[in-house]
């Protein structure tokens, strides 16, 4: 079973829900829960999010640990970040903080060309700033788009729905922060 099917057998059972029971309440197949719990399934970021919300968790809580007492400094190493890798979507983010339960949250992700999530905006509570850098991402806060090249950065409230496009022909890289984190 690979660590995300661990992780979301775990949160699973913490509900105290049967497979069929989070399939039902994410709206996705019995099947394909089990997949992923039996590490044979990558679900799309779509997916993670449709589960997390039936387990009333953020999407970060598929990163896992962090579980332990806040140290008052503590440092992510590059080689060994929490690492959630959507590979139909090719979209790849890594965790840059320690743990998403802090009052801020920093995460760098990897968007691969053609990639949109129009069909199914963000939406959550706080405030989040991204760095492009590199490539050249389209971010679309409340119907308004906004061009990104490299070193440009947005911020803009969370609530509101917003989605990336990246209509380039490499992978765009962003560094972003949340507050409160709400991946």
């Amino acid at each position: 079973m690979g660590e995300l099917g661990r992780r979301l057998s775990s949160l699973r059972r913490r509900a105290g829900l049967t497979i069929s029971a989070l399939a039902a309440a994410g709206g996705v197949s019995q099947g394909l829960v089990s997949q992923i719990e039996r590490g044979a399934g990558n679900p799309s970021y779509t997916t993670l999010v449709k589960l997390a919300d039936a387990l009333g968790v953020p999407v970060g809580s598929f990163f896992g640990g962090g579980e332990g007492e806040r140290e008052p400094a503590a440092v992510v190493r590059g080689r060994h970040r929490r690492r959630l890798t959507v590979s139909d979507e090719g979209l790849t983010y890594e965790l840059l903080t320690p743990t998403m339960r802090g009052s801020l949250g920093m995460m760098r992700a990897e968007i691969p060309p053609g990639y949109s999530n129009a069909a199914a905006p963000y939406r959550h509570e706080g405030e989040e700033v991204m760095l492009l850098t590199q490539g050249t991402l389209q971010v679309t806060v409340g119907g308004r788009e906004f061009v990104l090249e490299a070193g440009d950065s947005i911020t803009y409230d969370a609530s509101v729905p917003h989605h990336l496009r990246n209509t380039g022909d490499r992978p765009a890289v962003i560094v972003g922060a949340m507050s409160p984190p709400s991946f």
